[in-house]
């Protein structure tokens, strides 16, 4: 067993026993199941919506580099930069080059899964330069120094009392504030920021090829101050972010909306698509563009593993998912948890090391059932079984104990040999793997062909 399996089934098996974390997600995911079904009232044809989006994504991948060039060449035409960067070290060094040459002491951050992908916050530390997240969440995220616990909702693990608490201790406030007093708290040290940064950071939700634009998705505001302030303006987004056309968010952003938060849409829905421009008076004087590989093209290789990709990160599946809300995000190890973050962590970084992600899942399918853009999520934790035994990353215990189990499927006279008692023994003496983390299996004393036999003659 690699060390991450190791440490994802001592974090999961903590988190499965403390009930107070689960009452705090299972509260949460209860207000978040109470406002989706309204959401979803403004489709008339919901299920064909989403097999639109799939479609939508399914072309915008299959051409990916063409949308890419078209967007590169819209966004410089209107006075922007593009970047291309490989991994995580080619993104960071190009992070860093900008900031020394503005001069950089300070950035503004907004919420942004690809950062905490590359780590951004404690690189820019190491090298002097202080980051601030300025959406609420990951505000409360990096003051209590975790990493987000959800893909949407960064800080749901936590009550309202435990913000109250971290606030006292870090921001040294009044006990017992209100959730409204603590916005307000964060609203006016997060304000003052805006102003001293000298460059912004932002995520996107999606790339839009045809304009050369860049779609940003929120409920607070802070992106558009992230982009609008400082006078440096850096995007960081994964390249399979693009879709095709600025049509499209006609589709996609009510989705987003309904599958992320249960809103019919977003408070605020942001295109951006350059730097300042002459006669404007808002805007960064420059803005700049970095398109992060990062083991994304590994899964575009993947005629099977492929429209995992087509994920507009509505963190559905993760709602949905039983393990998830036993186990928590934090557990996962890895910046992207739940369903999704089992499917595509194990090709981002390597299938050895990760594939243990893609047995933890019931197989149940509601992922798939949720999903706003209808992966087949379940199916791909199956390939990914699939390949990492085809990659030989099976230990020899659990390639014997298949092989074991399949001869005595496929072999009527070796399922009924032995009586109850030494199948108990095989099962979960001899092949200890299946005990270590489950109740013992109990055969029953006879077997339905065995039964059949003796009632039918």
């Amino acid at each position: 067993m690699t060390e991450t399996a190791a440490n994802f089934i001592a974090r999961s098996t903590v988190k499965a026993e403390d009930m107070d974390h689960r009452r705090k997600i299972n509260f949460n995911i209860g207000k978040y199941n109470a406002v989706v079904p309204q959401g979803k009232q403004q489709f008339g044809e919901l299920n064909l919506a989403r097999e639109r989006a799939k479609n939508i994504k399914w072309r915008a991948l299959e051409t990916l580099d063409k949308q890419l060039e078209e967007f590169e060449a819209s966004f410089v035409r209107r006075g922007g930069k593009v970047i291309w960067a490989e991994n995580t070290e080619g993104a960071l060094a190009e992070i860093l080059e900008i900031c020394q040459q503005r001069n950089c002491k300070t950035i503004v951050k907004s919420k942004s899964m690809v950062t905490e992908e590359l780590k951004l916050n404690e690189f820019l530390e190491k090298n002097g330069i202080e980051s601030v997240e300025t959406d609420l969440g990951e505000y409360i995220q990096q003051l209590d120094g975790e990493p987000p616990y959800h893909i949407v909702t960064p800080a749901m693990h936590k009550s309202k009392e435990d913000v109250a608490k971290l606030f006292y201790e870090k921001l040294h406030t009044k006990p017992n504030l209100t959730p409204e007093q603590l916005t307000l708290v964060a609203r006016e040290k997060l304000r003052e920021k805006y102003v001293r940064a000298e460059v912004g950071i932002t995520g996107a939700n999606f790339i839009i090829s045809d304009i050369g634009g860049i779609a940003v998705t929120e409920n607070e505001g802070n992106a558009r101050l992230s982009c609008a302030f400082p006078k440096t303006h850096i995007v960081i987004v994964g390249l399979e972010k693009v879709i095709p056309s600025l049509t499209d968010l006609g589709l996609f952003w009510p989705l987003l909306a309904t599958y992320g938060t249960g809103q019919r849409v977003t408070v605020y829905n942001t295109i951006v698509m350059g730097p300042r421009q002459a006669g404007e008076t808002d805007g960064p004087e420059e803005m700049i563009v970095i398109l992060l590989d990062n083991g994304r093209t590994n899964i575009l290789a993947n005629e099977k593993t492929r429209e995992s990709l087509y994920c507009i990160r509505c963190g559905a599946c993760l709602n949905a998912c039983p393990i998830y809300k036993n186990i928590g995000g934090h557990s996962y190890g890895t910046t992207y948890s739940g369903p999704i973050g089992s499917v595509i962590t194990p090709h981002l970084k390597e299938m050895g090391d990760w594939k243990h992600l893609s047995y933890a899942s019931s197989l149940c399918g509601n992922c798939t059932e949720v999903c706003a853009v209808k992966i087949n999520l379940h199916e791909l934790l199956l390939e990914n079984r699939y390949e990492a035994v085809e990659k030989g990353y099976a230990t020899w215990s659990e390639k014997l104990a298949w092989k074991a189990w399949k001869s005595a499927s496929l072999h009527r006279g070796m399922m009924n040999m032995g009586n109850q008692k030494m199948k108990n023994w095989v099962v979960n003496k001899a092949f200890k793997a299946w005990t270590a983390h489950r109740a013992e299996l109990n055969f029953s004393p006879k077997t339905f062909n065995e039964r059949w036999k003796a009632e039918r003659g």
